[in-house]
Formats: structure tokens, sequence, C-alpha cells
């Protein structure tokens, strides 16, 4: 380096106590906004239903309905609850009611029991519920 001093210290030894706290309060509250903002995007949704997803088959008329999506467009949890309801229906229902698949990444458990069927899919921070 040529005889010149690596400077070791931070900036921040030259301010006085009064900016050094200005400066963690400034930072503290960006921080806290950063966290709101990310909160915001964790609103649930209420989508529309899927209309008549299964046509000329013994479902034809049964809806997807109820659809919730957190963390994900509405479209998307749209698409994820058409498609991993199809391959649901194509497994063999367990004896203890409850139903659990894998689905594109989507790790899917449906409750079989009592008069309609409830779907919940999970896919990191995001999820998608519907009733069939």
């Amino acid at each position: 380096m040529g005889g010149q001093r690596l400077r070791t210290l931070p900036v921040l030894c030259g301010w006085t106590t009064g900016r050094k706290r200005l400066l963690a309060v400034a930072v503290m509250c960006a921080l806290a906004t950063m966290g709101a903002v990310s909160a915001q995007g964790a609103v649930t949704r209420a989508c529309g239903p899927v209309v008549n997803p299964y046509p000329g088959t013994r479902y034809e008329g049964a809806d997807l309905t109820r659809i919730r999506a957190t963390g994900i467009s509405c479209v998307n949890a749209r698409r994820v609850a058409r498609g991993a309801h199809r391959k649901a229906l194509g497994l063999t229902p367990p004896a203890s009611g409850v139903r659990r698949l894998t689905w594109n990444g989507w790790r899917v458990t449906g409750d079989l029991r009592g008069a309609s069927d409830r779907y919940f899919a999970l896919r990191g921070a995001m999820t998608v519920s519907w009733r069939f």
C-alpha cells in the first residue's frame, strides 16, 4: 500500500453521540417501514369461483368456491385450485378422510369429512384454500 495507513476505524467514530443515535433511529424506522410493506403483501384475497371445472363428468355443475389466496394473485390461485383439485379427484379417498398430495410444488391437504370438501395448498409463504 506504499506507506499509506489503512483506515480501520469506521467513519462514525468522528460523529457525536447524538448523531449516532439519530442515525440508529433512522435505520430502525426504515427497517420497520420495510417490514410493514412486506406484511401488506400477505393480505388474504377472496377470489372468484372456478365454475363447472368438470363438464361431462359426474361432477358437472359442482364449482370450486370460497377460493382464498395469500401471497399470490387470484388468477394463479384459481389455477392452483383447479389443477390440484383435478389431481386430488384422481386419487382414492383415504380411510381417515384427509387427503394429502403434492401438485407442482404445492403441498395440498384436503379434508373430505363433512358436507363439503375443504382444501388447503401451501408453497413457501403462499397459501390457497378452496371448497368443493
